[in-house]
């Protein structure tokens, strides 16, 4: 029997503050375009910046539907976005925070699993990986290097073809 050892090294900044500068600004662009979310349902707003290799930024946030499978969350507003504006343009770093409206979040939340994967597709495409950053409305601030990061065993091309 074999066994597979997977390790995640994730950064924990204490603060926003602690951030780099550039990092602190795109966060706060992530935090406006929170604000400006559609969660009439869930009462949680997320907020997506991306910068773009080219120095552009692509903003997100997520969209509800009464219908609920038809909503989709800020990280992939975002790239999709970016995707469609921008094709072939690398995603160099990501800023993500959240926002409840029913109560204080101070614990970093990172993508769901369907914006992991979708992340994820992105990343193989181009090559490099993407820095994600993501916390709540307020408190600690996680870095990833990657996406493999947060999606470690990542579902991609490679097994769809043939052999």
């Amino acid at each position: 029997m074999k066994k597979l050892t997977i390790e995640t090294v994730l950064e924990v900044y204490d603060s926003v503050s602690e951030l780099p500068q550039d990092v602190q600004e795109l966060m706060q662009q992530a935090q406006e375009a929170r604000e400006k979310a559609y969660a009439p349902y869930s009462s949680f707003r997320v907020g997506a910046a991306m910068k773009l290799q080219n120095g552009e930024v692509v903003l997100g946030n997520n969209q509800e539907n009464a219908a609920y499978p038809s909503g989709l969350c800020a990280e992939r507003v975002a790239v999709f976005y970016a995707g469609a504006t921008y094709p072939g343009v690398a995603i160099n770093v990501i800023a993500l925070t959240v926002r409840s409206l029913n109560h204080v979040v101070d614990t970093p939340t990172p993508p769901c699993g369907s914006c992991r994967q979708a992340l994820a597709e992105y990343e193989v495409n181009q090559g490099t990986p993407m820095v994600v950053y993501f916390m709540g409305e307020k408190g600690s601030v996680v870095k990833a290097a990657s996406i493999k990061d947060l999606l470690p065993l990542i579902f991609d091309s490679t097994f769809l073809q043939s052999k």
